[in-house]
């Protein structure tokens, strides 16, 4: 069912254990995880465990991660997916996170464009959404210039590194 999505300077490839090297240095940036619901990683064995997770997830058809490789460099620069996949109501929740080096480069935007048109086009999705915390201002900026709406603040709704905290939720609707 799950497919690798080919971006013009990015692949996305189901997330697979021998990513788990790369994905590690990624997930060990306190700069990358500082929105993230996940404490910086200071093992590669917490990589390979979130990658099974993850997988399990998969398997299950509840979420979905992908590995985001740059094609002209043929690195591993992030990971992406659907956090969230509610079938019978059409809905996907995606998330994502690049690499510090390739920020403010169109990256983001490029894995947003890819996400959202596997949702709605091969998934049949109706509803894709981004939740974010309202001091994370770059992925507000990139969720709202790939047409995404604010929705409105869910307050305290999850706990992040000990602290519960708001989370502004974004979407796009398929026939808009």
């Amino acid at each position: 069912m799950w497919q690798s999505l080919q971006g013009e300077r990015i692949c996305l490839t189901p997330i697979q254990l021998e990513h788990a090297p790369e994905l590690f240095k990624i997930w060990s940036n306190q700069k990358v995880t500082e929105f993230m619901n996940i404490d910086s990683f200071c093992d590669e064995k917490q990589a390979r465990e979130m990658i099974a997770f993850l997988q399990n997830l998969a398997k299950e058809q509840k979420a979905l991660r992908y590995t985001i490789f740059h094609k002209e460099q043929a690195k591993i620069i992030g990971s992406c997916g659907f956090n969230q996949i509610d079938t019978p109501n059409q809905h996907v929740e995606i998330g994502y996170e690049i690499d510090e080096e390739f920020w403010g480069q169109g990256y983001g935007s490029e894995v947003v464009q890819q996400l959202v048109h596997y949702g709605f086009v091969s998934l049949d999705m109706v509803r894709v959404s981004a939740k974010v915390e309202p001091a994370n201002k770059a992925s507000i900026h990139l969720l709202e210039k790939n047409h995404f709406q604010y929705e409105g603040t869910l307050r305290k709704v999850e706990k992040s590194k000990g602290m519960f905290v708001d989370l502004c939720m974004y979407a796009r609707i398929k026939y808009e």
